[in-house]
């Protein structure tokens, strides 16, 4: 009988033997502009023991009017786990786009420190017009925008402006060359519905973060999306997002381009050169 280490090994040999890169982590504040060593090493460690190379993280304020100066505190944060651990930590720059250019000075700032792109949260719908300027400095700059997104079912007063299929495929449309991901396929809520929304708009992309792990949610998403338009995340959810992916019944190539990342790879290429 195989010992622990060695069926370990054998069960994660998807991960070891490819590249693999996380979209979608957080790292913590132990205050503003501090970072919380003690997660970022967990953190860190859980990454390094399933095999993940780069694993993007970011540092988003929950607050509907956040405002610039405590978004760059909170970069500060992600900067400092970037240089606690340079060969896997990679940064998502936080912003509030309703403070237009001000927010895109604050992407630029983080760009300039190796930050790979945006994360936003619910502070305006993606496809609000208050996004059109951050939206437009990033396809200048060539880099991703990650937007936390979902369609909840109850409990819909917490997120009034919680972005959906329906906005990613508007914005989607208006901006063809922005590179957008709609996060966490698989953080709860109607899924179906934000596929059946992005499935047609080819520059709207996935990440399978989320606690859902119910099949066929990893296999419905390469159907209707295709493999190529599918990101590997966890998103607080480490060890079940890599049983996710490993029991999902979709081809073994399938699962790699996903833990590449492979249309996006460019993206960490270009930052690691």
């Amino acid at each position: 009988m195989k010992n622990i280490k060695t069926y370990y090994e054998d069960k994660l040999k998807l991960f070891s033997d490819n590249f693999v890169v996380n979209w979608h982590e957080h790292v913590r504040e132990a205050s503003p502009g501090e970072l919380d060593e003690a997660h970022c090493d967990r953190l860190y460690n859980g990454c390094k023991v399933t095999f993940q190379d780069k694993v993007l993280v970011s540092v988003p304020i929950l607050d509907e009017h956040v405002t610039i100066e405590r978004c760059a505190q909170a970069n500060d944060t992600v900067y400092k786990a970037m240089q606690r651990y340079p060969d896997m930590i990679m940064g998502m720059c936080f912003v509030n786009g309703g403070h237009k250019e001000k927010a895109v000075e604050e992407v630029k700032r983080c760009v300039d420190m190796g930050f790979v792109g945006v994360k936003l949260y619910h502070q305006y719908f993606i496809n609000d017009e208050n996004m059109n300027c951050l939206v437009e400095a990033c396809i200048d700059m060539d880099i991703p925008i990650l937007v936390h997104a979902g369609k909840l079912m109850r409990f819909t007063e917490r997120q009034p402006r919680l972005s959906g299929g329906e906005h990613f495929a508007d914005m989607g449309r208006r901006y063809p060359e922005a590179n957008i991901i709609m996060a966490h396929i698989a953080g709860g809520g109607d899924w179906q519905w934000q596929l059946k929304g992005i499935a047609d708009v080819k520059n709207i992309y996935t990440d399978l973060s989320g606690s859902v792990v119910d099949y066929p949610v990893v296999e419905e998403t390469v159907k209707t999306l295709g493999a190529d338009r599918v990101l590997f995340g966890t998103d607080g959810t480490l060890f079940a997002g890599v049983g996710k992916i490993l029991a999902a019944n979709i081809p073994d190539e399938d699962k790699k381009s996903i833990l590449a990342g492979t249309s996006y790879e460019r993206f960490i290429r270009k930052v690691n050169k």
